[in-house]
């Protein structure tokens, strides 16, 4: 199915919501011509974007694969510490939480956790009231001012390819083995591979992890590939506060801001747990929302930092989605989850890219969705080599958002 926003009048809303605001915010109720929430693009001051570094367009080639990035961290005093929970007092994101309009965020208790797992006991999955992906794989939010999430490929055939957690640092601490192991898989490996094999991805980017490795971001972008958010700590996302979820989402698009030069308009929230409450926010900061419709699991196979799910049974899942595009059991185009973890995920996507283009159009995810400029910086548009000829270029539709 094509994805198309929503246009709804603005009287809806009370109807479905309480609303509420932090102290000291200012409340207003403008919605956009188009019936969706305004969106804005934040400010970040006391930054330093460098020429020698920002990428000012995409590559059309040829593409870069040297095997070493340089390990230059950006400065970490002007963020936080990596993969700790940003201060909710700091005055850039104070300046945000002032930008949002707090009557279009819907005053939702923010979800617990129970036993290491989010605490559905009490959620009616019937109602539903919160559009709560985690219990209901709800995609379409009950919000009318929110367009309907990116979850997968309208076009029968397309394999949407996206890895979350990047970008795979070096690591620096020894652990024996494993450091070797997971050293020879970070990157530029990915990237080089899928230059190779002349795909791109969506790339959702920990914050964090931009922060200590911003040249692996800056091969990613020079190569084609999407630049979207994953958060800046990996929290999830509905148990946090409004505060909290600013917090997050502001650092990692600063520090993508200053690793490459420009801001991503989309972000996938970790393990998908997103309701309308967290919507609204990523939304107003800019961003689309994005889930998908097929999980590989590779996350939970076995290497430093990850489970104990059998490698075997991540690849029964790729011959299963080849299968039933193959027998025409699929009336559209699938979006698949991917991480850029370790050696064992590395490994897999290695082995199953090659296969799959037999079978699929593997394409990143967001231009299965003809979203050709996923940035604020509007001189970007992905190049007519990647995926796409030019009339389909032309003839497709991009997203539509409002400043």
């Amino acid at each position: 199915m094509q994805f198309s926003f929503i246009h709804s009048a603005i009287f809806l809303v009370a109807a479905q919501c309480i609303l509420a605001a932090p102290t000291g915010t200012t409340l207003n109720m403008t919605i956009s011509l188009d019936g969706l929430a305004p969106q804005f693009s934040p400010v970040f001051p006391n930054i330093n974007v460098s020429l020698s570094h920002s990428i000012p367009f995409y590559n059309n080639g040829p593409l870069d694969t040297n095997t070493t990035l340089s390990n230059v961290t950006l400065d970490l005093s002007n963020y936080p510490v990596a993969w700790s929970k940003p201060d909710v007092n700091h005055p850039e994101v104070k300046a945000v939480i002032k930008q949002i309009n707090w009557h279009l965020v819907p005053d939702y208790v923010p979800k617990t956790m129970l036993d290491y797992d989010l605490d559905q006991t009490h959620y009616d999955e019937e109602k539903d009231d919160t559009c709560w992906w985690t219990s209901t794989n709800c995609v379409k939010p009950k919000l009318t001012y929110l367009p309907q999430d990116y979850y997968t490929c309208p076009t029968k055939g397309d394999w949407g390819l996206s890895y979350d957690d990047g970008p795979l640092n070096m690591r620096t601490e020894y652990d024996g083995e494993d450091f070797e192991m997971e050293n020879r898989f970070a990157e530029p490996r990915l990237y080089n591979f899928l230059a190779k094999e002349n795909v791109t991805s969506t790339l959702f980017y920990i914050g964090s992890n931009v922060l200590t490795y911003p040249d692996a971001a800056r091969r990613a972008l020079f190569n084609g590939h999407t630049l979207c958010s994953h958060t800046w700590s990996h929290p999830t996302m509905t148990t946090q506060t409004n505060e909290q979820v600013v917090a997050e989402l502001y650092w990692t698009l600063k520090v993508i801001k200053e690793a490459t030069g420009v801001t991503p308009k989309c972000w996938r929230p970790p393990q998908g747990d997103v309701d309308d409450r967290i919507r609204s926010i990523a939304w107003q900061m800019g961003m689309s929302t994005v889930i998908w419709d097929r999980d590989t699991e590779d996350w939970a196979m076995p290497a430093l930092g990850s489970g104990y799910y059998p490698p075997a049974m991540v690849d029964a899942l790729f011959e299963k989605w080849i299968e039933e595009e193959e027998k025409n059991l699929t009336n559209s185009g699938i979006m698949v989850l991917e991480h850029e973890l370790n050696h064992a995920t590395i490994s897999m996507t290695e082995k199953w890219i090659p296969i799959l283009k037999k079978t699929f159009n593997v394409v990143s995810a967001l231009t299965c969705n003809g979203v050709f400029q996923p940035y604020w910086e509007t001189d970007f548009k992905y190049p007519n080599i990647y995926n796409l000829s030019s009339t389909e270029e032309t003839n497709s539709t991009t997203t539509k958002v409002t400043q």
